[in-house]
């Protein structure tokens, strides 16, 4: 078993003893997000793999968050600003801007990418590097502005 599985189960039963009930709601979401592509599947889990699903996760969590603060619905924001912080201590540390653009030129010099149209294959290098890691969506903004300049 996974070492991320394993630790958010350790703390599924750490928040159901602490009786913390928000907290056990937001692991189970994860929980049954990894268990819905084990069965989908038919694999086990590895690290690499609970990365990437945690990551979508945080990212449908901001999407949702910046939906909801457009409709007013700050109850929902708090909600999903809470599980977002829950999914987010399971991911790698979050890299510096700086450090990502040292990712985005690394990768523009090894792909050879001269303009937009090699956006793809530098989005292809950075993808398994920075998974987890940054936002993408983010990442892609920042390739996009040095590729036009």
């Amino acid at each position: 078993m996974a070492g991320i599985k394993n630790k958010i189960s350790d703390d599924v039963k750490a928040a159901m003893r602490s009786k913390d009930k928000e907290r056990l709601g937001a692991l189970r979401l994860i929980q049954a997000a990894f268990k819905q592509k084990e069965v989908d599947e038919r694999i086990e889990l590895n690290d690499d793999q609970t990365i990437v699903i945690l990551d979508k996760m945080a990212k449908q969590h901001r999407d949702s968050i910046s939906q909801f603060k457009e409709a007013n619905r700050n109850d929902l924001v708090e909600i999903e600003e809470f599980e977002l912080k829950i999914i987010e201590e399971y991911l790698p540390a979050q890299l510096s801007e700086d450090e990502i653009n040292s990712f985005i030129d690394n990768a523009i010099s090894t792909s050879g990418a001269e303009s937009i149209k090699d956006m793809g294959k530098v989005m292809g290098i950075l993808k398994g590097e920075l998974q987890g890691r940054a936002d993408m969506g983010k990442v892609s903004g920042l390739i996009k502005a040095k590729l036009n300049s």
